[in-house]
């Protein structure tokens, strides 16, 4: 009886000019037809001279496609190599590629991707244009320095709790401008309560006398010491972070509009702040509007960090996703059924860790309390189904918006849900007259107070 990878062999050829890569750190393994070299298997070293080789082998004998795994940050530069040469490249998801069981090698992973690609077994990962990507690079180092600047104020506030000092109990934000005004009068010697505590803004709740009791403590060298080289550190990553800010900036005035702000200006925003997220660069809503031709924060629950996470994980062109179903499906924002001998086994949705979709499902989250539509579907979901159940449903409904508006170019119209809010409201209705006559009462409309 034939094996299965021989019954497998004899699938019809779809892509004869196919080759199999399999990434490594350090070596790479490369496999072509058998026809066309005596040695149709070769491995290179990961240097550029070697990657240089390896495109000018796989051009010598009329590669047209190759499949590679999507291994760490490994396959970028043989990426970037090949489509200059003008080799389509396939990077696809290791999970799609796993051998039949048996022994495990790089020689036998490169030939069995060169298989399965040759056959037309393979899909292609979604990777947006070189313009977002190169954003995208920039904006996922900004995440990086963001958590590298919070560890320095966790140091901060550790250096003061060993003083004894509560200052960061008693205000909201260390690193607001109080917090930072007290810090550097304390590193410059200031050790008068009361003179600390006249530093405050005005927008601190906590009282004068309060933030002065929290400022008496044992002011020690070595935690003063700490405290000072924390705070140039923070500092200097927040410096940082206002370089990368502006040179995403000037990337992003460098995309190309689907709208001109100045024949249709920006709206106001949804729910304006009266101070500006310390995380979020100036101009971003208007940079975003701009790009992708609609204003995305109007959608309750999705800010301008959001937005940027979109662009920069998807960009503005959705035409790689045929439906929202496809979008959604590539965020895994959907269930995935398994279904045996007629019976579901599982319709869980699998774990991801793509950061569009992390960004949708806190943008849900932040809906609990919204007076909304989405809100209100989010609290009912809820209730249903729990909260992660609910924070996934909600982040679906809103990553099929955002697919609809980026596509068609629409901007978010609240009274399309208003058939839908009529509708909901006669299900209640009908279930409390449903239950008062199972208890035998009699229910009678009032008019609802204003």
């Amino acid at each position: 009886m034939p094996t299965k990878r021989n019954r497998v062999a004899h699938l019809p050829v779809i892509e004869p000019n196919a080759a199999g890569i399999d990434i490594g750190a350090t070596q790479i393994f490369v496999a072509v037809p058998g026809d066309r070299d005596p040695a149709p298997v070769r491995c290179f070293q990961t240097f550029t001279v070697e990657l240089e080789k390896l495109a000018n082998w796989l051009q010598e004998c009329r590669i047209r496609t190759v499949a590679m795994e999507s291994t760490g940050v490994y396959w970028i530069p043989l990426f970037q190599i090949l489509e200059k040469r003008k080799i389509e490249v396939r990077l696809v998801n290791a999970y799609h590629v796993r051998n039949v069981p048996g022994r495990k090698t790089d020689v036998e992973d490169c030939q069995w991707i060169q298989h399965l690609h040759s056959v037309g077994l393979l899909r292609g990962s979604f990777r947006p244009d070189d313009e977002i990507c190169a954003i995208r690079s920039l904006w996922r180092h900004r995440d990086n320095l963001i958590q590298l600047a919070t560890v320095h104020l966790q140091h901060m506030q550790k250096a003061l709790d060993q003083m004894n000092l509560q200052i960061h109990h008693v205000i909201s934000d260390l690193a607001g401008t109080t917090g930072l005004a007290i810090v550097d009068a304390i590193l410059a010697g200031e050790r008068d309560p009361q003179k600390l505590a006249q530093l405050h803004d005005w927008r601190i709740k906590a009282s004068e006398e309060t933030i002065m009791k929290s400022l008496v403590g044992d002011y020690r060298e070595e935690h003063l010491f700490v405290l000072r080289q924390s705070l140039e550190s923070y500092r200097r990553y927040q410096k940082m972070i206002q370089d990368l800010d502006a040179e995403v900036k000037r990337r992003m005035s460098q995309l190309p509009s689907n709208v001109d702000p100045a024949v249709k200006p920006l709206g106001k925003e949804r729910n304006p702040r009266k101070t500006p997220r310390r995380t979020e660069p100036l101009d971003l809503r208007l940079e975003l509007y701009r790009a992708f031709g609609i204003d995305l924060t109007q959608i309750p629950g999705i800010n301008p960090l959001t937005a940027q996470v979109l662009l920069t994980e998807v960009g503005t062109d959705l035409s790689r996703f045929p439906t929202a179903a496809a979008f959604c499906s590539w965020m895994r924002l959907c269930p995935e059924p398994k279904i045996s001998g007629g019976r579901v086994l599982s319709s869980r949705t699998r774990p991801t860790k793509n950061r569009a979709a992390l960004a949708l499902r806190l943008a849900a989250q932040a809906l609990h309390k919204s007076q909304t539509f989405l809100g209100e579907y989010f609290r009912r979901m809820k209730s249903r189904l729990g909260p992660a159940k609910a924070i996934t449903a909600v982040a679906h409904k809103l990553a099929r918006i955002v697919y609809h508006l980026i596509t068609h170019r629409l901007e978010y119209d609240a009274t399309i849900f208003q058939d839908q809010e009529r509708r909901n409201q006669e299900r209640k209705r009908n279930r409390l007259l449903a239950q008062a006559r199972e208890l035998g009462l009699h229910l009678v409309p009032v008019q609802a107070v204003p």
